[in-house]
C-alpha cells in the first residue's frame, strides 16, 4: 500500500494567499482615495449626458402633471437628446427614480410613478 505524504503549511505561507491579501489591501486603499471623485457619477450624468437638457428642480414638483408636462417640454426642446421625445423622457424619469432608490421618499416615489402615467397620457400613448 503507497504512503500518503501528509504536508503542514501554515495559512500565510501559501503565495497565492499572500498575494491575494495583498491585493485587497491595495484595492481598499485605493477604492478610498477615488471614491471622492466618482460618488455623484449619477448627478454627472443627468447634468451631461446626451439624455435631456432638463429644467432645474423638475423632479421635485409637487404635481405628477406638472413633472410630466416640464419633462414632455424639455424632452421636445432638447437638442441633446439621441431618441424621440417620449422615449427619452421617460427614460429620464426612469433613470432619477432607479438611482434614488430606497432613500426617496414613499410619497415622492407614487408621485413619480404617477408622472410616468401621465407623460404617456400626455404623449397620447395610453
Amino acid at each position: 500500500m503507497a504512503q500518503v505524504r501528509k504536508t503542514t503549511h501554515s495559512r500565510n505561507s501559501s503565495p497565492r494567499k499572500t498575494a491575494r491579501k495583498a491585493n485587497t489591501r491595495r484595492s481598499g486603499t485605493a477604492h478610498k482615495s477615488t471614491k471622492r471623485a466618482t460618488r455623484r457619477w449619477s448627478q454627472r450624468v443627468t447634468e451631461e449626458s446626451d439624455a435631456l437638457d432638463l429644467k432645474q428642480g423638475v423632479f421635485k414638483l409637487t404635481s405628477a402633471k406638472r413633472i410630466a408636462a416640464s419633462l414632455k417640454r424639455s424632452a421636445e426642446r432638447s437638442s441633446r437628446r439621441k431618441t424621440g421625445a417620449y422615449r427619452s423622457a421617460l427614460s429620464m424619469l426612469t433613470f432619477y427614480i432607479n438611482r434614488a432608490g430606497k432613500t426617496l421618499p414613499k410619497t415622492q416615489r407614487t408621485r413619480l410613478e404617477r408622472a410616468k402615467v401621465e407623460l404617456k397620457r400626455a404623449f397620447g400613448r395610453e
